[in-house]
């Protein structure tokens, strides 16, 4: 914890009049009862305060509108997670291919459409690099400049919000490249957004998306002049020599050579104390800190920084040198607790591995006790230094399970499919924090939680939070990986070798794909060597651009996956600069893979999807329900099981919680005191987003982004509203 504190005064504006001047809400009386910015209000609660929908007729919801933006992409697997925002009955959302789109809140109507490919001189559309995008912010100085910020591809982009042209004045032509200003050449590096930028005054304050291999570029964090685009201070989030943090890192050029550390899943600014509230992501690479030995501040750290100036007032850092991808993976909630009889401004962060942590907002002082626990450091890989000890919060209690053993195998299994399992399990290293290994390890909670994107929604009456979570094993195996070319090498050799370096990890070693990531097996069939390389070098959506490879390289690689007889025999010759000898590693992990069964079903007993509900105030579960169906099972007769799920819940003084996220394609309304399953209603594709809340001339909306695309499950390209029946 850092020790170092700034006191300030709380600014005289009040608070819904921060909400009306910088987010645009239509009302500066109530600020829950729009959504004008993700996550519903600067508190990023997920709360509303309408309630013409409540428990008693929510049965009576029916579509309002539907919108199709006509750019799926499904040989892409194309998705849309992104959480509209409503500013003066205008909604702001995006489509699979990021095109910015302006809708008339109340009928769905495409009042304007912007195209990010066009503004983008030579850029192919089939290789614009497809990423997500979970939403946008808007800014207006309240004198007619009205502004959307975004990020398509490597550039944050400014939009005029009445006309959905770029503001020319905004960086250069209305975009900031964002490799720039990172104090290192990053114009080779894979650099995105995938959250929204936040709004602070006239700042826009900017996380990233990078790389979580040798090749990451920092995840720094910037704020920017809201009207021109310029930098107006940046945050070192693996720190320069000099600055707090720098000692934390045995390797004192990791500031130079290491990548990551970034805020890909958002951030919160408490409006009033002028604090940003920011969690970093892990250091590169995800699965051995052999490069990396020490604690690594700021990397899976919740960083409090002045919003005015980015200077450090507080740390918290939840994983300890990780190695198993267990980064904050959402934007925290900013609430109000009452302990002890007295009133507390908090800040809380739920996690992938199931752990809710909460802090006082001005010192970051835990409201409940954390320990620092000891873990397992023996490990067989060479070169790593496993952390010894890990916080481990004592309350709230963990919203998902955190352990596998052989009581929680699948029941519902065959026999001869349990006993595989119980083979494989036994044959594992299991356990919390367990290193990784070369047998093989089981993360659990996943990769994808415990929580993920989505986060939280709290509410602010009672300060009680509620969170959708994954609870699916997977398994790690470090694999070891020749880094140097050998002598007499051929195309077809060093493409296999560069495969397992840069693309096993998510492809796996017999290309067929593994968690969320697609087989590669018939490539062939859709490029031919040019434009396989084109491909390498842009990326596509989940997959980030390999700029950095050489030509040769890359030709290497397409040679292999394409499987081309003729350039697989020709001479390959490989020269090793310095960056290029820091970014190999001994070890490359085997794939993002799940602990299935062979007939695909998860090793794991349900539930494998989970809605709870968690008292902030004393720090106790109040309900858990399995979220979502599988239609399998339940044609059998088997109870309902939970299915994986992303995106999160939107709740509302109605006393009911929306959410969609989940696998089997509904939204779904809940009482949200009781955890009852009150409605629900099949979508057009998986809603892997958060439902927003909001009214235009009385009468109360829900809408959801229906995009599918995880998970196997079909793309879309819709916006489906819900709302009551007019009465007569």
């Amino acid at each position: 914890m850092n020790p170092e504190i700034i006191k300030r005064p709380v600014n005289a504006i009040i608070f819904c009049g921060i909400i009306s001047v910088f987010t645009g809400c239509h009302s500066t009386q109530d600020p829950y009862s729009g959504w004008p910015v993700v996550n519903g209000n600067p508190s990023g609660n997920k709360f509303s305060s309408l309630k013409q929908i409540d428990t008693s007729n929510v049965q009576q919801l029916q579509q309002a509108w539907i919108y199709h933006s006509g750019d799926v992409d499904t040989a892409a697997h194309s998705q849309i997670q992104c959480n509209p925002i409503i500013v003066h009955g205008t909604m702001y959302v995006t489509s699979p291919q990021l095109k910015l789109i302006a809708l008339d809140a109340a009928t769905g109507k495409q009042l304007w459409i912007y195209t990010p490919f066009d503004s983008v001189p030579g850029q192919k559309k089939s290789f614009f690099i497809l990423n997500n995008c979970r939403g946008v912010a808007y800014w207006t100085d309240n004198s007619g400049d009205e502004r959307i910020f975004y990020t398509a591809g490597s550039f944050l982009r400014a939009i005029n919000a009445k006309t959905g042209k770029l503001i020319d004045s905004f960086g250069k032509n209305g975009m900031l490249d964002l490799r720039e200003d990172l104090g290192t050449d990053a114009r080779n590096l894979f650099v995105t957004e995938t959250s929204a930028p936040t709004v602070y005054k006239d700042l826009v304050i900017a996380g990233t998306r990078v790389s979580e291999a040798m090749d990451a570029a920092p995840g720094h964090i910037r704020a920017y002049n809201a009207r021109t685009g310029k930098l107006e201070w940046i945050f070192h989030t693996i720190p320069y020599p000099g600055e707090p943090g720098y000692e934390t890192w045995e390797d004192k050029d990791a500031w130079k050579l290491t990548g990551g550390a970034n805020n890909w899943m958002g951030l919160i600014v408490d409006q009033q104390r002028g604090i940003a509230y920011i969690p970093i992501g892990s250091a590169s690479m995800d699965f051995y800190g052999g490069k990396r030995k020490g604690s690594d501040l700021y990397a899976d750290c919740l960083l409090a920084l002045d919003a005015s100036t980015g200077k450090l007032i507080w740390h918290f850092q939840y994983i300890h040198h990780d190695t198993w991808d267990w980064d904050p993976p959402s934007t925290p909630v900013l609430l109000t607790v009452n302990q002890d009889g007295k009133s507390i401004d908090a800040v809380a962060q739920t996690t992938k591995t199931g752990f809710v942590f909460l802090f006082d907002r001005e010192n970051g002082k835990p409201l409940f006790p954390i320990v620092e626990t000891a873990v397992d450091t023996v490990t067989e890989l060479i070169g790593e230094k496993i952390w010894p000890a890990q916080p481990v919060p004592q309350k709230p209690l963990p919203f998902v399970r955190q352990s596998f053993t052989e009581k929680d195998i699948n029941p519902y299994l065959s026999p001869e499919e349990f006993a595989d399992v119980k083979t494989r399990l036994a044959s594992y290293h299991t356990g919390m924090f367990k290193p990784e290994s070369k047998e093989g390890t089981v993360i659990f909670p996943g990769f994808d939680g415990g929580s993920e994107w989505g986060g939280p929604a709290v509410d602010p009456a009672t300060a009680v939070l509620y969170i959708n979570a994954n609870q699916m094993a997977w398994v790690l195996k470090m694999l070891d990986v020749q880094n140097k070319p050998v002598n007499k090498e051929n195309f077809g050799e060093a493409g296999k070798r560069l495969f397992k370096q840069n693309c096993m990890s998510c492809h796996g070693p017999d290309r067929k794909g593994s968690g969320n990531y697609p087989s590669i097996m018939d490539e062939n069939k859709k490029y031919n060597k040019e434009e396989f390389v084109q491909f390498i070098g842009a990326g596509r959506r989940m997959m980030p651009a390999f700029p950095f490879l050489k030509p040769e390289e890359k030709e290497a690689i397409a040679s292999f996956i394409l499987d081309n007889k003729k350039d697989q025999t020709k001479p390959f010759i490989q020269e090793f600069s310095a960056a290029d000898s820091f970014r190999q590693v001994p070890y490359s992990p085997s794939g993002y893979d799940k602990f299935l069964s062979k007939s695909g079903r998860p090793a794991l007993s349900p539930p494998w999807g989970t809605l709870s509900a968690i008292d902030l105030n004393s720090g106790d579960l109040k309900w858990s329900v399995p979220l979502g169906e599988d239609d399998s099972l339940k044609a059998k007769g088997i109870p309902q099981t939970g299915v994986e799920n992303y995106g999160g819940p939107a709740i509302t003084a109605g006393g009911l919680l929306f959410i969609a996220a989940a696998k089997d394609g509904k939204l779904r309304a809940f009482n949200k005191r009781s955890g009852k399953l009150l409605w629900e209603a099949g979508l057009p594709a998986a809603g892997f987003a958060t439902p927003a809340i909001y009214e235009i001339n009385g009468k109360e909306f829900v809408v959801i982004a229906c995009g599918g695309g995880k998970l196997n499950t079909v793309s879309a390209d819709a916006f489906v509203a819900f709302s009551l029946p007019e009465t007569k």
